[in-house]
């Protein structure tokens, strides 16, 4: 038996952090064919997509914050100002990124995150299914994360 010393370190190191997601890319794109083959192609690349909503004025009246990757739509953030909502702005910022996803892109699948308190109906009446539940997260607070197929 080998015993090996080890010094642990904790602090926020921006080289290693690079370093360490190179090296795990490369050991994903290893032990995985699609990763592998996905690399080099467009599919490879977090592409950002952004849909907003303005105001009259040109005020910020609501947005969708996401980015497709590997045939995927991945919305990050959706909201809507409160004197904006229940007149479908979501709904129709959402289709638009799903539209955009899948038709300029070609991306056959779209996910999200959302907590118990934000939106997990409004996801679930736009044809988003549920995959996991995590509770909890952060404590007192249920985590949703669901997809959709794209049509």
């Amino acid at each position: 038996m080998v015993c090996r010393m080890f010094r642990i370190e904790t602090e926020v190191d921006k080289d290693r952090r690079d370093l360490l997601r190179a090296r795990l890319r490369e050991s994903n794109t290893a032990a995985s064919p699609v990763l592998a083959a996905l690399r080099g192609t467009p599919g490879e690349r977090h592409v950002p997509l952004h849909v907003w909503a303005l105001d009259a004025a040109g005020a910020l009246a609501g947005g969708l914050v996401g980015h497709t990757w590997a045939g995927w739509l991945h919305v990050t953030c959706l909201w809507v100002d409160d004197r904006h909502r229940g007149v479908g702005m979501g709904a129709r910022l959402l289709r638009e990124a799903e539209r955009t996803a899948h038709a300029d892109r070609g991306c056959a699948r779209a996910r999200v995150e959302t907590w118990d308190f934000q939106a997990p109906h409004f996801y679930r009446a736009q044809g988003y299914d549920v995959v996991a539940v995590i509770p909890d997260y952060p404590p007192g607070i249920t985590e949703f994360t669901l997809t959709k197929r794209l049509r």
